[in-house]
């Protein structure tokens, strides 16, 4: 394993994700394709499409507090995309435009919900550093890991984690072209409790990325591995397309960076599930179950694997019992 350069312990979690977009199941007629399995666990850097405001704060004047956030009706979970005429993009674009910043009310634009408003803001000056500020906490990416489903042979296109990543009112949030994976190596594992979802915790091995993401939706984030990172090692399989119940197998990596094939079963088969939950899996593999105790936060995104073909993909666990969760059909993801 590389040395790590590197790295911030952090985790996603299944059970709060919401789902953003219904696809349709393709029919029984599709072509099987051939892909690389995946089942490695992946750092995901997810850019927000402008500066997502996390809390809102007092600022000490000269005059005594204020908060233009709180006056200007912005609240948590807002993106501000535009301020004073400038577009947002980043955090470090609400600093360069409070550069700008010449007295009065400006405008600024939100996205909330769905939904793009524009408000009214006065900044207030700091009483201790003399900048303006709009009594913000705010960040413009978020981070986690997750389990790399596929990947396609030739395009290098691959599939992750086979729902969304939701942003605080359970939309799928945006990407912008700056989303990014990295290699991850899990480092430790909290076990699954009836009640309690467990999670895998993991260190981005390096600040390099190793592919771009480019859609994030109910079925998983999709994108494009670099060309420098080498599939030749990967193995390759086919896709099925009529999953059973019965014997299964699921990769996925509980330690370190490299996958291990696991024993499960699929208890039900839902493909008319237009969403992410067309299976219902158990996991029966007794390795699994003592360092897991089930399916665990970081899981999402393994592939499932029956009569030697890639069916589908873990999306969510059962909170009430672990050893139990959903999975989404491969024919969902393919193709995003």
């Amino acid at each position: 394993m590389q040395r790590i350069k590197k790295g911030l312990i952090v985790f996603l979690s299944i059970c709060s994700l919401m789902l953003c977009c219904i696809l349709t199941v393709p029919s029984a007629g599709a072509a099987a394709a051939e892909v690389y399995v995946g089942g490695m666990p992946a750092g995901f850097t997810l850019g927000l499409g402008g500066a997502q405001v996390i809390g809102i704060c007092e600022i000490l004047t000269r005059d005594g507090t204020e908060c233009p956030a709180r006056d200007a009706s912005l609240q948590s979970g807002d993106v501000i995309v535009e301020f004073g005429g400038m577009a947002i993009r980043s955090a470090e674009d609400i600093g360069t435009a409070l550069t700008h910043y010449r007295g009065g009310s400006s405008s600024v634009t939100v996205k909330s919900g769905g939904t793009t408003q524009k408000k009214q803001i006065k900044p207030a000056k700091d009483a201790v550093t003399g900048k303006y500020k709009l009594g913000v906490l705010i960040r413009d990416s978020v981070a986690g890991i997750g389990t790399v489903t596929y990947i396609e042979r030739g395009s290098r296109r691959f599939g992750a984690l086979g729902h969304a990543v939701s942003g605080e009112e359970g939309e799928a949030m945006p990407i912008t072209g700056e989303g990014n994976m990295y290699r991850c190596s899990i480092v430790n594992v909290v076990k699954g409790e009836r009640g309690k979802a467990g999670e895998l915790k993991g260190l981005f091995i390096n600040d390099k990325s190793i592919a771009t993401a480019d859609k994030n939706c109910s079925a998983g984030i999709f994108g494009n591995y670099s060309e420098e990172y080498d599939l030749s090692e990967l193995q390759s399989m086919p896709v099925g397309k009529d999953a059973q119940p019965g014997k299964a197998t699921i990769f996925t990596t509980t330690d370190g960076t490299e996958p291990r094939e696991y024993a499960v079963s699929i208890v039900k088969v839902d493909e008319q599930n237009g969403q992410n939950k067309n299976f219902v899996l158990k996991i029966t593999d007794g390795d699994l179950l003592a360092q897991t105790g089930g399916i665990v936060q970081g899981m999402s995104g393994s592939p499932i694997i029956q009569n030697g073909k890639l069916v589908g993909a873990v999306t969510h666990v059962f909170l009430n019992d672990p050893t139990r969760g959903y999975g989404i059909a491969i024919g969902n993801m393919l193709g995003n």
